[in-house]
C-alpha cells in the first residue's frame, strides 16, 4: 500500500469514528422528540360542559349590594331561566327573569360560545334594559368546575376591575354560580352574587 492510498484509508477510518457518534446523537434527539410529543396529552373536547344547564330552572339568588366597599349587606330573591342548545350543543342562549329588591323587573339573557381551537366558552350578557352585549367572560372546564375570566368598568370611578366566574355542582340538579370582583390583580376576591338552581321540568331544550 503507497502513501496516498494508506493516507485516503486513515482518512475514511477518521471519519467514520466521527459519523458513529453524531448518528447516535441524532437517534436519540428523534427518540426524545417522539417521547415528548406521545407525553403531551390532547385537549379534552369542552363543547358539552354546559349541557347541564339546558331546561328549565328556579333560580335563588343572593347580592351584595355594594362591591368593594367592605359592605357586608346582602339581598335575597328569586328567579326563573330557561337555556335551549343552538349550533347542535355549541352555543347556548339562556333567559333569565326576576324581580330584584329595588331593582326592579330584570330580563336578561346569556348568550354562551365555545371555540373548537382554544377549546374555551365565551360568555356574553344582556339585559332588555340596555339592549347590549357585554364584553365576553372567558374560561373553561375542568372536572366539573368551570373557570371565566373578563375585565370590566365598575363603582363610581369606573375603575377597571377582574371578573371572576365559577360554576361548580354540575354533575347534580342544583347547580351553584358564583360572581366575584377583585381590585388587586386577582390576589383577593370578593363574591358579588351568587345562585342556586333547582331544575323544575326535564324539557330540557335537548330537542331544539
Amino acid at each position: 500500500m503507497n502513501i496516498k492510498h494508506l493516507l485516503a484509508y486513515l482518512m475514511a477510518c477518521s471519519l467514520a469514528l466521527l459519523l458513529v457518534p453524531l448518528q447516535g446523537l441524532t437517534q436519540q434527539n428523534s427518540d426524545a422528540s417522539k417521547t415528548a410529543a406521545q407525553q403531551v396529552p390532547p385537549q379534552r373536547d369542552g363543547q358539552h360542559d354546559f349541557d347541564f344547564e339546558l331546561g328549565t330552572w328556579k333560580i335563588h339568588l343572593k347580592k351584595l349590594v355594594h362591591p368593594l366597599t367592605g359592605s357586608t349587606t346582602w339581598v335575597e330573591f328569586d328567579g326563573s331561566s330557561v337555556t335551549r342548545k343552538v349550533w347542535d350543543g355549541r352555543s347556548q342562549l339562556e333567559e333569565f327573569e326576576t324581580d330584584s329588591p329595588g331593582g326592579g323587573h330584570i330580563e336578561g339573557m346569556t348568550l354562551r360560545l365555545y371555540d373548537p381551537q382554544t377549546h374555551q366558552w365565551s360568555l356574553y350578557w344582556a339585559t332588555s334594559k340596555s339592549g347590549a352585549i357585554g364584553v365576553p367572560t372567558i374560561g373553561q372546564f375542568k372536572d366539573g368546575r368551570g373557570e371565566f375570566y373578563d375585565t370590566e368598568p365598575s363603582g363610581p370611578n369606573n375603575r377597571s376591575i377582574l371578573v371572576r366566574f365559577i360554576w361548580s355542582k354540575t354533575d347534580t340538579d342544583s347547580p351553584h354560580f358564583e360572581q366575584s370582583f377583585s381590585d388587586d390583580g386577582g390576589k383577593t376576591w370578593e363574591v358579588k352574587w351568587i345562585t342556586d338552581q333547582v331544575r323544575v321540568s326535564d324539557e330540557s331544550g335537548k330537542s331544539h
